[in-house]
């Protein structure tokens, strides 16, 4: 394949790496494994202009894309639009697409596998047609993203704490809102304190991720109006993996989710793949079915193909 790597050197792990040896080392190692490929270091507030340009270009078949969730997530939506594959080193401080697609989280470890390893099809979502590989979420999760974006922080550490800070806010002052839904033939209007939908269902993890990409639907997900100790109490669910078990959660599966917001405020916001952006009053969400190329291990659709008959039979 001919590739284009592109590391992002103020995202995550990059900062504190040689980023002249890992740009030489990635070379290598696609290089090694047949591939044409060139590696460039870029700043974060440039990466994306880079990545866009390369991925018009005819002769690419994939973009390589080294930073933080952010990152990912843009070089996503751009393979998406062009067709064209991408692979991911989780240079970030989650990982969550990597961890979906079972990569490794190493960023040297990850070169190999990378080099080595296959395309594979997963689902790619959608909100109002801006991609996201991960989730859109509105409510608790917003308030506690604008909160820790007020702190002032320059590390993995710093950002950690800064989220640390933020949920502890959150949970002291938990928002409600109203919202009119339409998912699975059911349409309703609930007053609720959360709402997420993602990309595939999440499995039972604490980070919130899913565990497959391929299941063509999205995970459609409704917290009732919250005081401080259900939202203290919903904290410790997701941190045990067991938000399906919450009482105060709602769970749906469905390819198309649409949102109304009756009451909608004006400086309210959504999070997309850890982004903030202003929330719009009415939002449509789609699942695109195996529409994303990506590398993986050699061997992981096959793996996860039999892992979903496995899951058939126990059903």
């Amino acid at each position: 394949m001919k590739l284009i790597g592109f590391f992002n050197r103020d995202g995550g792990t990059f900062r504190t790496t040689d980023m002249a040896a890992y740009e030489k080392k990635a070379e290598q190692v696609f290089r090694d494994a047949g591939h044409d490929f060139e590696a460039v270091v870029v700043e974060g507030r440039n990466i994306v202009s880079a990545m866009e340009r390369a991925a018009r270009r005819d002769d690419i078949d994939g973009i390589v894309a080294g930073g933080g969730d952010g990152t990912i997530s843009a070089a996503a939506a751009i393979a998406w639009k062009n067709g064209v594959a991408l692979g991911v080193i989780p240079a970030g401080t989650m990982n969550l697409f990597a961890r979906s697609l079972r990569l490794p989280l190493d960023i040297w470890q990850t070169l190999n596998v990378l080099a080595t390893g296959e395309v594979d099809n997963v689902d790619i979502g959608s909100a109002n047609g801006r991609a996201f590989i991960h989730q859109f979420s509105a409510g608790l999760h917003a308030r506690m993203v604008r909160y820790r974006n007020g702190y002032t922080y320059r590390s993995r550490i710093g950002k950690m704490s800064a989220s640390t800070r933020a949920a502890f806010g959150v949970i002291a002052n938990p928002p409600e809102f109203d919202v009119d839904f339409e998912a699975g033939g059911i349409r309703e209007r609930r007053h609720v304190s959360a709402i997420s939908v993602s990309n595939n269902p999440f499995g039972a993890n604490a980070l919130l991720y899913a565990d497959s990409l391929r299941s063509g639907e999205l995970g459609f997900y409704m917290a009732k109006p919250l005081r401080p100790l259900g939202v203290a109490r919903l904290a410790i669910d997701m941190l045990r993996g067991r938000v399906r078990e919450n009482a105060d959660v709602m769970v749906m599966h469905a390819p198309e989710v649409h949102l109304h917001f009756p009451k909608l405020r004006q400086l309210a916001n959504c999070v997309m793949d850890g982004e903030l952006l202003p929330l719009e009053r009415d939002v449509t969400l789609k699942v695109h079915p195996g529409e994303l190329k990506v590398m993986v291990r050699e061997g992981t659709a096959a793996s996860v193909a039999r892992e979903g008959a496995v899951d058939s039979v126990a059903i």
